[in-house]
């Protein structure tokens, strides 16, 4: 095993884990991994929620309880994931104490079904809020165009957030701007900015799985020669915009009220292709001020064979736009693709949520007592 794992978390990369189950909860397996591969987060996503729940133990007494009381399956989903959320963070508060609330967090997402409605979006994350109770929790929303004024508008409101789902540059920049509107909100209204903390995930693998399969489709020598180098190039320039937006003057006036940078949140880190390294979309996205959010899987490479030779973004700006800008040239849309895998992330999240509600509703009423 290298050090490889210490030596991110002292390049200023926070590493997260990217599962949550109650089994890994229980059985001190959170803990472990908090106390021995430098974790300092957990996100959870409703597919994530799915395989624990419809394949993990431990949740049978609860399910159990609640069959008994006779709760709609919605309320069960509920009381189940945020049980979850509250124990992660529970296990993960020394940590958020001793970063000052930078980290130590745990992400909860609202109902992806709400996705494109944004009142319901706001209501879903105050209401999150309120159940987990906990002041180490992100609430996660969307970066669909209905999910940013819910995000200016939670914010607003001293809740924190992880804004999830974001694919493209000029998304991120609305992503941020939203926070921005959302701190001034809350400013005006009297609140203290110093305990307001969000995160933007900013979604990276997939990138390179729809445009290595168009790149294919081209099939031109320089077409091969691009893949495995948009989802890379993306992501570097998407960190360009953050130092950009938060050195600005708008952001000079919030960091004088002791406000909080929305950190640059690296997602689907996990590699699809097995072509490429294990730990690309780690070891090739370093840089201070970054979060890294890992499959088990990603962190275990990582801290086994990771190679981590410092900062790998600093003076990538020029080559990045570059490759980008070849594969527009052969004829391959960017916004197509960004608006394609926002579409589908979406989906993905709803047809998640989807199987685990009929998943839920099966063992609610299998554990049902029977009347008599």
């Amino acid at each position: 095993m290298t050090d490889a794992l210490k030596r991110l978390s002292d390049e200023g990369v926070a590493i997260w884990l990217d599962d949550l189950s109650r089994k890994r909860i229980t059985s001190g397996n959170l803990a472990e991994l908090i106390d021995q591969q430098h974790v300092v987060g957990v996100t959870t996503n409703p597919s994530i929620f799915q395989k624990a729940i419809s394949h993990g133990d431990g949740y049978e007494q609860q399910l159990t309880d609640l069959a008994t009381r006779k709760v709609t399956v919605d309320e069960a989903i509920r009381m189940i994931t945020t049980a979850d959320v509250r124990d992660a963070a529970d296990i993960l508060r020394p940590v958020f104490d001793a970063t000052d609330g930078q980290d130590g967090r745990v992400s909860i997402e609202v109902d992806p079904r709400l996705a494109h409605r944004t009142d319901a979006t706001v209501a879903e994350a105050k209401q999150l809020a309120w159940l987990v109770d906990r002041p180490n929790t992100l609430i996660k929303i969307p970066a669909t165009k209905a999910g940013l004024p819910a995000i200016t508008e939670v914010i607003g409101k001293g809740i924190s957030v992880n804004v999830t789902l974001i694919f493209s540059l000029e998304r991120y920049r609305e992503v941020m701007d939203a926070y921005l509107a959302g701190l001034e909100k809350a400013k005006a209204a009297g609140l203290d900015l110093s305990l307001i903390h969000s995160v933007a995930s900013f979604f990276v693998s997939r990138v390179d799985t729809e445009i290595d399969k168009r790149l294919d489709t081209v099939g031109t020598d320089e077409a091969k020669a691009l893949k495995g180098k948009a989802a890379l190039a993306n992501a570097r320039l998407a960190y360009q915009a953050y130092e950009e937006v938060f050195s600005s003057d708008r952001w000079a006036a919030l960091d004088r009220a002791h406000a909080n940078k929305q950190r640059p949140l690296w997602a689907s880190t996990g590699v699809k292709d097995p072509a490429y390294k294990d730990t690309l979309y780690v070891v090739d996205l370093v840089a201070p001020g970054t979060v890294n959010t890992m499959p088990e899987a990603t962190l275990d490479a990582t801290a086994d064979h990771g190679e981590v030779t410092g900062n790998t973004i600093a003076g990538t700006y020029e080559q990045a736009r570059a490759e980008l800008d070849a594969v527009a040239k052969l004829g391959i849309s960017y916004d197509d693709v960004v608006q394609l895998l926002e579409d589908e992330g979406v989906e993905k999240f709803e047809a998640a949520w989807i199987d685990l509600l009929n998943s839920t509703e099966a063992e609610l009423k299998r554990l049902a007592p029977s009347e008599g």
